[in-house]
């Protein structure tokens, strides 16, 4: 399984040789850099530690200076494992860029979606307000809240006002739709998560296109 980390930059709109406008996220993925090579035998899995992002190196702490050090590699600012079957085509080193991905694959964005703050059921859960008129003084209320003396408590799983957005968020089967391979752009047909500058993980899809 193909898979590359990324910063979201934006949207913008392409057109096809037919003239057909199409949305894309453009994002900037790689070059990232194998940092640590983990095996079935060492570890219990095979995985590839990955670095990416360019950071200063007062901002790492020294377990982190001494990790990048013994793969004789810059600091970088994120570090992240990709498991797979087989992991004999990667050397600690390497370079992953945007070339691995082809125009028309499918593939899954995973990335942390905007943090929206507390919020009320009418904006977290899409919910209707109450009656404006004749009398009613409960506009914006959660309403019901639970079954009378019977349970007697509010039930588990009720959706009430709380703390919305900022969580993991995977959009499956995007198309891509153009590939920079000089600047190392892939551009995503449709919307990924999170605001600009957000991490993006790019996958090849689960899921088959129908």
């Amino acid at each position: 399984m193909k898979s590359i980390l990324g910063k979201k930059v934006g949207m913008t709109q392409i057109f096809t040789e037919d003239g057909i406008v199409i949305p894309v996220t453009v994002i900037q993925v790689g070059p990232m850099t194998v940092i640590q090579k983990k095996t079935i035998e060492k570890d219990g899995y095979n995985a590839i530690q990955v670095g990416y992002g360019q950071v200063k190196e007062k901002r790492v702490n020294k377990p982190l200076k001494g990790h990048f050090g013994k793969a004789n590699e810059e600091v970088k600012k994120y570090l992240r494992e990709i498991r797979f079957d087989n992991i004999d085509g990667y050397e600690i080193g390497q370079e992953i860029k945007a070339d691995i991905f082809a125009v028309g694959e499918r593939v899954d964005a995973t990335g942390t979606s905007k943090g929206k703050g507390f919020q009320g059921n009418i904006v977290r859960h899409n919910q209707h307000r109450g009656p404006m008129t004749h009398g009613s003084k409960y506009h914006r209320g959660i309403g019901s809240m639970g079954g009378s003396a019977t349970p007697a408590r509010i039930i588990k799983g009720k959706k009430m006002p709380g703390h919305m957005g900022h969580e993991r968020v995977t959009v499956q089967n995007l198309e891509i739709v153009r590939v920079d391979a000089e600047k190392n752009y892939l551009l995503v047909r449709g919307a990924v998560p999170g605001p600009k500058g957000g991490l993006i993980t790019i996958k090849e899809t689960v899921k088959a296109s129908k």
